[in-house]
């Protein structure tokens, strides 16, 4: 899967991924990373997610990463914010109070931009990648963070013979392969998502959790 597919969804703006509100599980979970008022965190693939804004609301300073400069600037118009982007490391960088946006390729990013990040939230991040890139993934990830670093990670777990995704399947022996040598993890909650979204059950879909995990950069 190329940079280029993201780049087409948001141009013809298939964002079915993008939720138009602050995601349940966040608020329910994020209590249980322990993470001090005025921490730097990292959303990677933040597209346009209001997630930024609840995180900010809770005293934390946001570092979002994003490929597609059409969600960064559809992000920055529906809340009322004006951009004032300078290039820095290989980025394009506004910021805004406790709010910073990056705009480029997560993977190019450098140890340096995530020097002070204290937690990661990543809820559409993994899910987007296919099963090599989450590989890749999830080791730039460990190698950005500093030992002790916090991150909520929500992934979707089904049959992944019964739909292509993204979102693809990552299933706890997945997610145990990806961080287990690098992270403490734990998984927080499964929840059952198929009840409620009777359109998956109708495209032959039998199994569909939305996983919740919390990791601790060892």
């Amino acid at each position: 899967m190329k940079k280029q597919f993201w780049l087409d969804r948001w141009a013809e703006r298939r964002i079915g991924f993008h939720l138009p509100d602050v995601n349940p599980h966040l608020r329910r979970h994020w209590r249980h990373l322990e993470i001090p008022s005025g921490a730097e965190v990292l959303v990677p693939l933040c597209g346009k997610s209001l997630d930024m804004l609840w995180l900010r609301e809770q005293g934390y300073r946001v570092l979002g990463v994003e490929l597609s400069d059409i969600a960064l600037e559809d992000f920055a118009r529906e809340n009322l914010l004006r951009p004032d982007w300078v290039e820095e490391g290989g980025f394009r960088r506004a910021a805004w109070e406790n709010l910073t946006l990056l705009h480029g390729d997560f993977f190019h990013l450098a140890l340096e931009q995530t020097r002070n990040v204290q937690a990661v939230y990543d809820r559409a991040a993994l899910v987007a990648l296919p099963e090599e890139m989450r590989k890749v993934y999830a080791r730039k990830m460990a190698c950005l963070l500093q030992p002790g670093t916090a991150l909520l990670l929500v992934s979707m777990d089904y049959p992944g013979e019964q739909m292509n995704g993204p979102p693809f399947n990552v299933s706890e022996a997945e997610i145990e392969s990806l961080y287990g040598d690098s992270f403490d993890v734990r998984l927080r909650e499964s929840v059952d998502i198929l009840a409620r979204n009777p359109q998956l059950a109708d495209k032959g879909i039998t199994r569909m959790c939305e996983q919740i995990w919390v990791m601790r950069r060892s």
